[in-house]
């Protein structure tokens, strides 16, 4: 059940739901406040609870709000695009023939049609960055699963709004953003091992970031790695 609750000058997003505990969640690009909590939980006890994390509300808030983000993509030659965390200058070249992309000396370089609209060169962009992150994590993903002691696990890559991973623990299916292509390779292991881990414990508490700590202990600073890296105007923080 969604409802909506306004605390001084932030309106807050409340969905009641089968858990145990509440959840607070300042979504990006804009800081949009969601609130996850337990269905038996009374509307004072919520607001209560919401209002002693006001200051770190607010902290996030201002973090999406100071965050580098993207221009529009227009796909024209000079635009900045980024490759595993790296900046590059598109070249593009109209020409007859298979549309085609390559990169070298801080350049992506992007061959198409002449007339070839914006939405079609914007899809060959983004098929190159499909096959570089499948590429990426078919190497990670053994070493991983050995390491983590899980087996079995089925993974792809999707464009996702609100997440930059997610993980079907019953189904051992994980899936990982196509924007971390993007981001620093250090990026899409913290990724990929937190979303592993999340078949060894399902919720972010004790128990996850003691597994978090022996199998990568520098997730800390690679999460802050991510969080820091320029956003396209429509993406997040995870």
């Amino acid at each position: 059940m969604m409802a909506m609750i306004q605390i001084g000058s932030i309106a807050m997003q409340l969905n009641r739901k089968a858990i145990k505990n509440l959840h607070i969640s300042v979504l990006p690009p804009d800081g949009r406040v969601r609130i996850s909590a337990p269905a038996s939980m009374t509307d004072t006890a919520i607001r209560m609870a919401v209002i002693s994390r006001i200051p770190w509300i607010r902290k996030q808030q201002s973090d999406f709000a100071k965050q580098p983000r993207q221009s529009d993509r227009e796909m024209v030659s000079g635009e900045c695009h980024y490759l595993w965390g790296r900046r590059y200058r598109l070249n593009l070249v109209e020409r007859k023939g298979r549309h085609e992309l390559s990169v070298g000396r801080g350049k992506i370089h992007l061959f198409v049609n002449p007339g070839t609209s914006l939405d079609k060169k914007g899809l060959v962009l983004t098929e190159f960055y499909r096959d570089a992150i499948k590429a990426r994590i078919a190497e990670l993903m053994p070493t991983w699963q050995q390491h983590i002691a899980v087996s079995g696990v089925c993974w792809g890559v999707k464009k996702m709004k609100t997440k930059w991973g997610s993980c079907n623990a019953d189904a051992k299916r994980i899936w990982l953003n196509l924007e971390l292509a993007k981001k620093p390779p250090e990026c899409l292991e913290y990724i990929l091992v937190h979303e592993l881990v999340h078949l060894l414990e399902r919720r972010h508490n004790d128990r996850f970031r003691a597994h978090m700590d022996r199998f990568l202990p520098d997730w800390r600073e690679r999460r802050a790695l991510l969080n820091q890296s320029p956003l396209a105007n429509e993406r997040w923080i995870y």
